[in-house]
């Protein structure tokens, strides 16, 4: 397998509005990450994934861009930016920046252009379409809720938007709109990004003639996705993006690519012939997705997790490459969705780490994930900013007559606030993350669970992370090994190993408040086992044949000896 350093990294997720406010005005910004530094260089981590700082009209919290080359005012300034850069450089950290070109704002000057007239020079770097009696062009849903199109009355013809109404898709069939996003990519590469995490990038590409789509609910990402989701010219136009924007530089790329199946994976981030280094897939996401209504909610199941994570640890295997994440801006918090957030928080924190960190793939982390940051539930709907939960509990109430108790109830499990709450620094007034206001009230747990907290306990969480972490560096089985899965039908542990070459490592991870018991498959060596780390005390000669679990209890060990026949 080629050895890259970014297989080797470590990535922090810093979402900026909540990161930590350096001027009382209640927003994140950037001189708020650069007075952090140093706390990143002590967890460990190799590279900063920023979310979006460019200038925007906030619709979608920066996700709908009015300036690509700009700052947004409540961020700083581009001087600000390159300190930021500069620090993260110094301390050995890389930087890499979030990429939005499936669509912009609709303040963008290439679309205040484009709604002039159906002559505009601009008119074709967006998707516009005449409607049928009166009617959308088509019958797509947005991801958003309602549809996908929005009636323009200057020139009586509709645009697309897959999210939000202010942020229309970009026109990728246009070269004109490539070449734009090309320049304005190599623009920041050679202001010393060293990458992009690729938003929603596998939409880019739609099927020609937008047909309408079957109905059908079967799937989140169903009726219309079919028509938009790794679409006909995808590999195509990233392709070029490879050959034009990327190929001069020493970058890390990662595509957010709901939807995607394992054999697109491999297409997309194959080393010999992928455009990518790496994507986001959902599968695990979805296992707690009831389809359909929006922030439908099932229980998962342990089962189905280690099915999904199987297989795409065994179809990429020498063939592409996994990214590993449990948690980031678009998510609930890990140990709340995954874990046990009450009692045993931060042992399932610990083990959610463990099982994150073991895996073949890049690891990701998101703020606040150190320090085992849990989901918020705000009583009332006013409470919550994020544009999809409001449109989520507006559809559901009115259109969908459900109680408000209900709505609230699913919010509380899935809601992209829960992600978006302030860093719990310390136990002062607002966590420290401001001297102000906050943009959105904090999570009332913060003058328990906070950093300050956390650096002071050597067993907390954040030194766990940071354990790992170190581990990873040490042990080119973890980065390097080959997945194998034990106990398939194990409902509350999941177990298995890493071998690379002669080395081999065995995880044992508990994933239930219960505790069961491990049994070692009679294929696998017992003898002078070497315990790599653990989230409980474990006495240095306790037997691995045969382990009584602790709730949420995970253990690596390193295995000696030749498996028996």
């Amino acid at each position: 397998m080629q050895k890259t350093w970014w297989k080797e990294s470590v990535v922090y997720q810093i979402w900026p509005r909540s990161f930590n406010d350096s001027n009382g005005d209640g927003v994140g910004d950037l001189r708020g990450i650069i007075a952090k530094l140093d706390y990143l260089k002590e967890l460990g981590i190799d590279v900063v994934w920023l979310s979006p700082v460019y200038q925007s009209p906030n619709d979608d919290m920066g996700y709908d861009i009015s300036n690509y080359r700009a700052i947004m005012d409540e961020f700083g300034t581009l001087e600000d930016w390159e300190a930021l850069l500069e620090g993260l450089h110094a301390r050995g950290i890389r930087l890499i920046m979030d990429l939005v070109v499936n669509h912009t704002s609709d303040e963008h000057p290439w679309f205040v252009e484009s709604r002039k007239s159906k002559d505009n020079p601009y008119r074709d770097y967006y998707i516009w379409r005449q409607g049928h009696a009166g009617r959308e062009p088509n019958n797509w849903r947005s991801f958003f809720t309602g549809s996908t199109w929005v009636y323009d009355e200057r020139t009586g013809e509709y645009f697309l938007h897959l999210f939000s109404t202010r942020q229309p898709d970009l026109n990728w069939e246009n070269p004109k709109v490539r070449q734009e996003v090309y320049a304005m990519m190599r623009w920041w590469l050679d202001k010393g990004v060293d990458g992009f995490r690729m938003d929603v990038i596998n939409m880019i590409s739609k099927v020609p003639g937008l047909p309408n789509a079957p109905i059908m609910f079967n799937s989140r990402y169903q009726p219309a996705g079919q028509y938009f989701l790794h679409g006909p010219r995808l590999l195509e136009f990233l392709g070029e993006m490879r050959a034009e924007a990327l190929d001069t530089y020493d970058t890390l790329t990662v595509g957010e690519t709901p939807g995607a199946t394992t054999a697109q994976a491999v297409e997309l981030t194959n080393p010999d012939s992928g455009p990518l280094d790496m994507v986001f897939h959902f599968e695990h996401m979805d296992l707690d997705t009831e389809p359909g209504l929006p922030l439908g909610v099932k229980e998962w199941d342990l089962l189905e997790l280690k099915q999904v994570t199987s297989r795409w640890q065994e179809d990429l295997e020498g063939r592409g490459w996994n990214s590993q994440y449990l948690s980031n801006h678009d998510q609930p918090r890990q140990v709340s969705r995954f874990g046990n957030d009450q009692q045993y928080r931060v042992e399932s924190a610990k083990m959610l780490a463990t099982f994150l960190h073991m895996l073949q793939g890049t690891p990701y982390i998101y703020q606040g994930e150190e320090l085992g940051m849990t989901n918020v539930a705000f009583p009332s709907i006013e409470d919550y900013r994020d544009i999809a939960t409001r449109n989520a509990y507006r559809e559901l109430t009115e259109e969908h007559a459900l109680d408000h108790e209900h709505v609230m109830a699913r919010i509380h499990r899935k809601s992209r606030d829960n992600a978006r709450t302030p860093m719990q620094w310390d136990a002062s007034e607002n966590a420290g993350f401001t001297s102000g206001t906050p943009w959105i009230k904090l999570n009332p747990n913060y003058r328990e669970i906070n950093a300050a907290q956390a650096l002071a306990d050597p067993n907390s969480i954040f030194y766990y992370y940071q354990a790992l972490i170190k581990l990873r560096k040490a042990n080119p089985v973890i980065v390097y090994g080959r997945y194998e899965l034990l106990l398939p039908d194990d409902r509350e542990i999941y177990a298995f190993t890493r071998t690379l070459d002669d080395d081999r490592l065995l995880v044992i991870l508990n994933f239930s408040a219960s505790t069961p018991t491990f049994e070692l498959p009679a294929a696998l060596p017992d003898t002078s086992p070497q315990l790599l780390i653990a989230n409980y005390a474990v006495e240095d000669s306790a037997s691995i044949r045969q382990i009584t679990l602790r709730p949420y209890e995970a253990r690596v060990y390193r295995l000696h000896g030749h498996a028996s026949p």
